[in-house]
């Protein structure tokens, strides 16, 4: 579904939100004056060091370990070709359109800010594929995250060159060439310096950070609402959670989660149900007690992740760039340590999130931990199984998340005869962190699943408006209790209640905007 706005591309930081509307949901882009006029300064003084005698790194030299090699000018356009053909080496399955959407306009933003040297005419074709939703294929492995995400750019690149293979708007792979040539946008012979200005981006892991980043937002706030029906499904206290409590220690995730769980749990017939001085609980347990410390503590991690992200998109990236003053100057900011260090510490929180989520699940289908509630949620115990084998999937994703939370950006692995000797791995740390996202999503709907049929099992007390408009929400796709049913297909549909942010919009409808 494409977003009707366009979205500027110049010398400015992008938005998030500009990123997410581009790459998943398709809005066309627009450079501006400013860019174009920033391109064709910073181009002029690349073209003054092509003509000269002196060596220029990438310009009119090989590249990596071979850069000690001036090339004369006959071949530079070889050397481009040549560049774009032999780093297009990626491997394996393809990464999605949204990921490689989101490396597009990315670069294209680099090249806006005038810093690369790259002709105004070759922006335009990027600029066009974006428009025409024409995207590269582009493999999952080939990218060390240092110099930039070398592979995966490359294979953008060769379609700005018409060679390669992509995706057309309706989804279907075509050449290149061919593509190009219907949606009418013509290729370009790459010039001094502008092969080397294409591939040398932090853009492929920014850009899955930059998703992740929205992704986890909704996921956290919704992961306050499944921990919210766990312990009202359980017959906790929102007691722990009183401001007073919090404000001792004053994380801002954890605040705002605790405020989030209060709200869902306001007027709860359920715990009202039990607080007739009958209950002989001194205190709950952890997972319940101290979900607004963990799922706090995550936000906090993504509110860091995040500050990193935004400078990372006000960043000119390519290695050498034109400097205001005309200088062309080599540097390292192609490095991508920064961007995978915080994919992999999102990674970390994800995990514990889930964890976390699993061990409530589980104490609501024991009937030694779930204070009345049949075993398993099963309508007739022993014939029927009720929920055990959900949880155990809950508990087999949990089990793959926490091994997804190992850090890929501490295993460097050096390249290029030495010359590339310390890489960020950081395209590696994001296509674990994608999968992380997608895991705990569904963890938190297999939660969700559970706790809705605790809720109803415990009628006729009512639960919260908060969490009822949830129960609610998954009943218009999935029954309540009853016998045995093909499961599988209400765990899918609780796992699109939370992903599309169903979930979070009936709360919100309830209890008004969550934090």
């Amino acid at each position: 579904m494409r977003d009707n706005e366009v979205v500027a591309v110049g010398p400015e930081p992008l938005a998030f939100d500009e990123v997410v509307r581009v790459a998943r949901h398709g809005a066309a882009v627009r450079l501006t004056d400013d860019a174009i006029a920033e391109m064709a300064a910073s181009r002029g003084r690349i073209e003054e060091l092509a003509e000269g005698a002196t060596p220029a790194y990438g310009v009119s030299t090989g590249f990596g370990a071979l850069a000690t090699r001036h090339i004369d000018p006959s071949l530079r356009a070889r050397l481009q070709r040549g560049l774009i053909r032999s780093h297009a080496a990626g491997s394996g399955p393809e990464a999605e359109t949204e990921v490689t959407r989101a490396m597009m306009l990315l670069r294209l933003h680099t090249l806006a800010t005038g810093h690369t040297g790259v002709r105004p005419k070759t922006a335009r074709v990027l600029e066009a594929l974006l428009n025409a939703g024409i995207t590269p294929v582009v493999h999952e492995y080939g990218s060390l995250g240092c110099s930039g995400d070398l592979a995966p750019l490359s294979h953008v690149a060769l379609t700005i060159m018409g060679e390669g293979v992509v995706r057309d708007a309706a989804g279907r792979t075509a050449p290149a060439g061919e593509a190009l040539k219907e949606a009418g946008i013509e290729p370009v012979e790459l010039a001094a310096k502008e092969g080397l200005a294409l591939i040398n981006g932090t853009d492929g892991m920014l850009g899955m950070l930059v998703l992740a980043l929205h992704d986890l937002t909704r996921l956290l706030k919704t992961a306050d609402i499944t921990a919210a029906m766990s312990v009202e499904a359980l017959l906790g206290t929102d007691q722990v959670f009183a401001p007073e409590l919090q404000a001792l220690r004053p994380h801002p995730g954890q605040a705002a989660a605790a405020a989030n769980m209060r709200a869902l749990l306001d007027g709860s017939g359920i715990m009202a149900s039990h607080r007739d001085g009958s209950c002989t609980r001194v205190q709950d347990a952890y997972s319940l007690r101290c979900a607004p410390q963990v799922a706090g503590a995550a936000r906090d991690t993504v509110a860091h992740a995040a500050a990193v992200a935004g400078r990372e998109l006000a960043s000119a990236i390519d290695n050498p760039v034109v400097l205001a003053d005309g200088r062309v100057e080599s540097n390292g900011n192609f490095h991508g340590a920064p961007v995978a260090y915080v994919l992999d510490f999102l990674a970390i929180a994800v995990a514990d999130v889930a964890s976390i989520a699993e061990r409530r699940t589980d104490r609501m289908l024991d009937v030694a931990r779930s204070h009345g509630l049949p075993a398993f949620l099963a309508d007739d115990p022993g014939v029927d199984s009720g929920h055990m084998i959900a949880q155990y999937t809950q508990a087999a994703i949990v089990s793959e998340l926490k091994r997804l939370a190992v850090p890929a950006s501490v295993d460097s692995i050096p390249s290029s005869a030495m010359q590339e000797d310390h890489v960020s791995m950081g395209w590696s740390a994001g296509r674990k962190l994608r999968r992380a996202v997608d895991g705990l999503t569904r963890v938190l709907a297999i939660e969700l699943l559970t706790a809705a049929r605790a809720i109803d099992l415990r009628r006729p007390h009512e639960p919260a408006a908060g969490t009822g408009a949830v129960v609610a929400a998954l009943r218009e796709s999935v029954a309540g209790p009853g016998p045995d049913r093909f499961l599988a297909p209400e765990i899918e549909a609780a796992v699109q209640l939370v992903a599309d942010g169903a979930a979070l919009t009936a709360a919100e409808s309830a209890v008004g905007p969550l934090a």
